[in-house]
């Protein structure tokens, strides 16, 4: 089984499927990326905010995978925008993850009202100069964000990570991103199991033999996201990974995309500040 690659806008390659920590304790945070990079994954997402990097740093030091062949992400939290404290958050993220580089480091929330985020993506620059970060981007920026940032900028976000399921499926957004050559990376890709019941989904699953949530992670990588799923279960996290022996049919897409709701599982970035 091979993990397709996104080729992101300044040639770097990520994994289209990768393994994501949100909400895992750091002392359960190594055991679970071992299984994970046992099972396969070899792309992991956390954050300053999660309070894992260390746990995801232990399970990459222990792993015995060549470094080369992982990608690693992780983001800047809010109260640390702005460019001089941005580097030194840079790194102390770098500290607690025992690594020297990242493959893409994001800024984690936009902030509207704080207005730091042209500040915050001045040190992103730096430390992309530096070869501290391989790609730099965004979570969680709308179309108003992104226009201001490249407005300001001659460096486009490679990513920007929103949340994005069959339930809230961002049409706008994403429209955007495939303008300018920004990789559409999905949080929350199940809606924390709000989608999960949903008859097309249900349906899919049936015809296919596999569990309702592998359907709706192959309806991201068909979609052209990518994507982090997020489990502590050895079984689930295998299961996450093994989505490649089937293919959801036209129909079965069309029927996914009348989903679409507007539902948030998080909180709005217009309004997170």
């Amino acid at each position: 089984m091979t993990i397709p690659d996104i080729t992101l806008n300044n040639g770097v390659r990520m994994p289209q499927l990768g393994f994501g920590v949100f909400q895992v304790p750091d002392d359960e945070t190594a055991e679970a990326v071992g299984h994970a990079l046992r099972a396969g994954y070899r792309s992991v997402d956390t954050a300053a905010i999660y309070g894992n990097e260390r746990g995801v740093g232990r399970a990459i030091a222990e792993s015995g995978i060549a470094r080369d062949e992982l990608f690693v992400t992780t983001k800047l939290w809010n109260d640390d925008q702005g460019h001089d404290s941005t580097l030194t958050a840079f790194d102390a993220s770098l500290d607690r993850l025992g690594l020297d580089h990242v493959d893409l480091y994001l800024i984690h929330w936009p902030t509207p009202v704080r207005d730091r985020y042209l500040d915050t993506w001045r040190a992103l620059e730096r430390i992309l100069a530096e070869g501290r970060a391989r790609a730099i981007g965004v979570s969680n920026f709308q179309v108003p964000h992104l226009r201001r940032l490249m407005e300001h900028s001659g460096i486009v976000p490679a990513v920007n990570q929103i949340e994005l399921h069959p339930a809230l499926q961002q049409a706008e957004l994403r429209a955007f991103h495939a303008e300018h050559g920004i990789a559409t990376e999905a949080w929350s890709p199940l809606a924390q199991g709000a989608v999960l019941g949903d008859e097309a989904i249900l349906s899919a699953a049936r015809a296919h033999g596999v569990t309702p949530a592998q359907v709706v992670i192959r309806w991201h990588l068909q979609t052209g996201n990518i994507v982090i799923p997020k489990s502590v279960t050895p079984e689930r996290i295998r299961q996450n990974l093994d989505v490649f022996g089937f293919r959801l049919s036209d129909a079965e897409l069309d029927a996914i995309a009348a989903l679409d709701r507007g539902l948030r599982t998080g909180p709005d970035p217009d309004t997170l500040n």
